[in-house]
């Protein structure tokens, strides 16, 4: 979102920008702000170790109550699949304020898969008022549900906005954590970058991936890197699993620069994130994507992303695959990645412009 405050931003005489945050995984978050130089209105502080999805639902909607009879704007701007953007759209339809959902119309018609992901994303857009589809395949998505066609805009995706100007950043001046990622990484060898945090795969989807790398760090150079996810359900069995490797290599979660960069850095991508899916490719590097559906078909169609799910012999053999296979791997990364040219936030801001005819209207992203 970063990207479309930034956008409505320069706009000065047409939009007051407020931001709300959560406060969940606060220190992720914060070095994300200073990074792009955006400073919080608001913040729920709804954060609480293993809370449940009610809880954090039902917190999130008494926060946004709060902050929305504070603030009184004319449009909230919700982003993707969270919990969050569903309970802040919901309290604003309660409030009678008008939703704009950026990154909508991503659907795997399986409310399971992901989940609590695929609900929310069609929750919210039943909530919404402005929906800014990526691709023309979500856009479709959106009008089979009957969403009105004047609603819709193909913008791109925001994500690929704030990658690309992130890594013309970070390619001139190394983040000083990735200084020392260099100094424990033999960077003469293919890096193999791992993320993994996905509910769906607490349990024995996250054993059945912390086997297949086992296997594919025995049987290749490859150095495998995972910055491990602060949820109890990931960080417990991956430290008891990996953590005995050698080139292995567990750390913290980095701060968005330093992923950017590692992400450059990289050979193949391993993950079961979203827009890890986008991202990667536009970096020309290979996806195995560690979900047995994806609300990112474009990318599946496209050659960019390969789904293995959690079957540790399709991780294995797919990944030794591209380490292996030059002229797989070099068609592979040279593929057109199909979720935009990093222009989205601009193509929304003009789209409020034209559609919300309010001056000096006041948003609340």
């Amino acid at each position: 979102m970063a990207p479309v405050y930034k956008a409505l931003n320069d706009k000065l005489d047409r939009f007051l920008v407020e931001v709300c945050i959560t406060g969940q995984h606060k220190q992720m978050l914060d070095q994300v702000m200073d990074f792009f130089e955006i400073e919080a209105n608001y913040d729920l502080k709804v954060m609480k170790a293993n809370q449940s999805l009610t809880e954090l639902s039902s917190n999130i909607l008494l926060g946004m109550k709060s902050v929305l009879e504070e603030s009184k704007p004319d449009l909230v701007l919700v982003h993707g699949d969270t919990t969050t953007s569903t309970m802040a759209a919901l309290s604003a339809y309660y409030a009678g304020i008008k939703v704009g959902h950026v990154e909508a119309g991503l659907r795997t018609d399986d409310k399971w898969a992901p989940f609590p992901e695929e609900m929310n994303r069609a929750m919210t857009g039943r909530l919404a008022d402005f929906h800014f589809a990526p691709t023309e395949g979500s856009r479709h998505n959106l009008l089979k549900e009957n969403i009105a066609l004047d609603s819709i805009t193909v913008t791109g995706n925001t994500v690929i906005d704030a990658l690309l100007f992130s890594v013309s950043k970070v390619r001139k001046q190394i983040p000083h954590r990735c200084i020392e990622i260099m100094e424990m990484l033999d960077m003469n060898k293919p890096i193999i970058l791992v993320t993994g945090h996905r509910r769906e795969n607490f349990g024995q989807g996250v054993l059945n991936i912390c086997e297949a790398l086992l296997e594919i760090s025995r049987s290749s150079e490859a150095e495998i890197i995972y910055p491990v996810h602060l949820n109890p359900n990931i960080i417990g069995p991956v430290h008891d699993l990996l953590g005995n490797q050698s080139n292995i290599h567990l750390i913290e979660p980095l701060d968005y620069e330093s992923f950017v960069w590692l992400m450059d850095a990289s050979y193949l991508v391993i993950t079961d994130s979203g827009g890890v899916q986008e991202e990667a490719p536009s970096l020309g590097k290979p996806v195995l994507v560690m979900r047995d559906k994806t609300e990112r078909p474009e990318a599946v169609e496209a050659g960019t992303v390969i789904l293995v799910g959690t079957d540790k012999d399709k991780i294995v053999s797919e990944a030794l695959d591209l380490l292996q296979n030059e002229e797989r791997y070099d068609r592979m990364s040279h593929l057109h990645n199909p979720y935009g040219d990093g222009f989205a936030a601009i193509r929304i801001s003009e789209f409020l412009e034209n559609h919300f005819n309010l001056k000096n209207s006041k948003s609340i992203v």
